[in-house]
């Protein structure tokens, strides 16, 4: 779907001057960064519209003579750099007339609205002024105010940014996805976002279970939340397994294209025993302690090996063979090959150290280094 970018021109593209009107070539200035930051979004897929307001054009006041030189060498230079708008929309209306196409009226983008073809989530409107944030509002879409470095009357709204702030804001990756799973035995809900943390709540009546989690989140780097229902009255299977299910879903959509992360490994001590989550090294000979063994490959895999078995079969609500039962289900709906061991010890420890050196493997292999898709065969 065609996202578009409509914009503001005066106080957006350029600086206003002291006079409100630019009615001469000599008044013409760029806002700063404005040209490499529309040339960014360009190439980041958004459409432009210029929208603007010109009050009294064409009236004795603003005439079309001086107005129309300035603005042909505004679109004229904005063109020789490679931006070009689908179109421009003008008002020539005072306020006093009370027209249904001056800002934030809708009048002038009245064909887009009637146009449900595009994409109204990612398309914004951008300007200096309470009108233009109104007119986001108006067309129902999200609006961005424009702070001007080079403005006669600095910018007292905190939420302001330039356009080095907008190109970036607008063409960084979000890395947040919010899936839901219902059955006649659970219904889970798992939100990530990748690139924050601290934002952690669990939900899922294991109360060991929530504090495994959130040693993923946490030792993971991201922010997780995780409501989950299911029928505890049976046994904890369903809930974890499915836990397991929808976590692994989340984690795939967040990754997007999968462009720049990393694979690595990690070794995990904890107290008396020790786990380890090898991730991104080549499946060697076992007898070199080398393996794949958390690899983001679209080739769901896993295998849990023990050096020692777990000492108990629960530990407070949670079963620990289902330690196993969630790192399968999460690999194959994640589509990760997953190799782990772990060495004899307390239960307790034991199932607490996989579940952090899972995390801990999994922030290195999240995280974005670059934007090359991390293989030689151009696809994961």
């Amino acid at each position: 779907m065609k996202k578009y970018l409509f914009i503001d021109r005066d106080g957006t593209l350029v600086s206003e001057p002291e006079d409100h009107q630019v009615d001469a070539v000599s008044k013409v200035r760029f806002v700063p960064q404005v040209i490499p930051a529309l040339l960014t979004l360009k190439q980041a897929g958004w459409t432009l519209v210029m929208v603007s307001n010109q009050d009294g054009l064409g009236t004795s006041s603003f005439p079309l003579e001086t107005f129309t030189p300035a603005h042909e060498f505004i679109l004229q230079t904005l063109s020789s750099q490679g931006i070009e708008f689908e179109q421009v929309l003008i008002c020539p209306h005072k306020p006093e007339d009370h027209c249904a196409c001056r800002k934030p009226e809708l009048g002038l983008v009245m064909a887009y609205l009637k146009d449900a073809s595009w994409d109204r989530e990612h398309s914004y409107f951008i300007g200096d002024r309470e009108t233009d944030l109104q007119m986001g509002a108006n067309m129902g879409i999200k609006a961005l105010r424009l702070k001007d470095p080079q403005a006669l009357e600095p910018c007292t709204d905190p939420d302001a940014l330039t356009w080095d702030e907008i190109a970036e804001l607008l063409t960084r990756r979000q890395r947040i996805t919010t899936v839901e799973r219902h059955t006649k035995e659970t219904q889970i809900k798992v939100s990530v976002n990748l690139d924050e943390s601290g934002h952690n709540a669990f939900n899922t009546g294991i109360g060991f279970f929530d504090h495994m989690l959130d040693q993923i989140a946490v030792h993971g780097g991201f922010s997780l939340t995780v409501e989950a229902h299911g029928d505890l009255e049976v046994d904890a299977h369903h809930t974890i397994e499915d836990t397991g299910i929808v976590l692994g879903q989340a984690l795939k959509e967040a990754l997007l294209d999968k462009r720049g992360i990393g694979r690595f490994g990690f070794a995990l001590p904890m107290d008396e025993v020790y786990a380890l989550v090898f991730a991104d090294s080549v499946n060697e000979d076992p007898a070199d302690k080398t393996a794949v063994a958390l690899d983001i490959s679209g080739r769901p895999y896993s295998v849990l090996n023990f050096k020692g078995r777990f000492t108990e079969s629960m530990v407070g609500d949670f079963p620990t063979q289902m330690t196993e039962h969630f790192f399968a289900s999460l690999a194959v709906s994640m589509g990760l090959t997953l190799h782990m061991q772990v060495t004899e010890g307390n239960c307790h420890h034991q199932i607490e150290a996989l579940f952090k050196a899972f995390g801990r493997a999994l922030r290195r292999a999240i995280a974005v280094s670059g934007s090359e898709l991390p293989s030689s065969k151009g696809a994961l």
